[in-house]
C-alpha cells in the first residue's frame, strides 16, 4: 500500500499546524498598541488643556482678590492684580476696577504642548470686592432667595 499511515507524534514533540494566517497575531498586537498610544496622546492633550484652565482660574481668582485688597488699602488694584497673575503663571487680558472697590479680571494661560499639539490659550474671569456690594443668589428649598 502506497499510502503512509499517519502516526501520532512522539511524547514531548509538539505538532504544529501551518495555515495562511501566520503573523496575524503580530498585526493585531501592533494595531492594539497603536490605538493605546493614540488614546494616551489624546488624554494627555485633554489633561494639558484642563491644567491650563485650572491655572488660569487660580491666577484670575488670586489676582482679583489681590486687586480688591489693594483698592481697599488705597493702592492701584490693577497693577497689584497683574503682578499676582504673572506670579501665578497667567497673562492679564483685562482689569476693571468698579465703583465700590470691586475688581474684575480676565486672565489667559497657555497650555503646555503635548505630543507636538499646541492648544489655544485658556481664559478665566474672576471678580472680587467688598461683600455688601455683591449680588448673590442663594439657593434655598423654596427657590432662589
Amino acid at each position: 500500500m502506497g499510502k503512509a499511515s499517519r502516526q501520532p507524534p512522539e511524547p514531548g514533540i509538539v505538532a504544529t499546524v501551518r495555515t495562511g494566517e501566520r503573523g496575524s497575531g503580530t498585526v493585531l498586537s501592533l494595531s492594539l498598541i497603536a490605538v493605546v498610544l493614540v488614546v494616551g496622546a489624546a488624554l494627555g492633550v485633554l489633561g494639558s488643556a484642563q491644567a491650563a484652565r485650572g491655572r488660569a482660574q487660580t491666577a484670575a481668582d488670586l489676582g482679583a482678590l489681590a486687586g480688591a485688597s489693594a483698592v481697599a488699602s488705597g493702592w492701584d488694584g490693577c497693577s497689584r492684580s497683574q503682578a499676582t497673575v504673572l506670579r501665578n503663571g497667567g497673562r492679564m487680558v483685562s482689569c476693571v476696577v468698579e465703583s465700590p472697590g470691586i475688581v474684575q479680571v480676565r486672565v489667559a494661560c497657555r497650555p503646555s504642548a503635548v505630543a507636538g499639539v499646541v492648544l489655544r490659550e485658556a481664559y478665566a474671569d474672576a471678580r472680587a470686592g467688598p461683600g455688601e456690594y455683591a449680588t448673590v443668589k442663594v439657593w434655598s428649598p423654596r427657590g432662589v432667595a
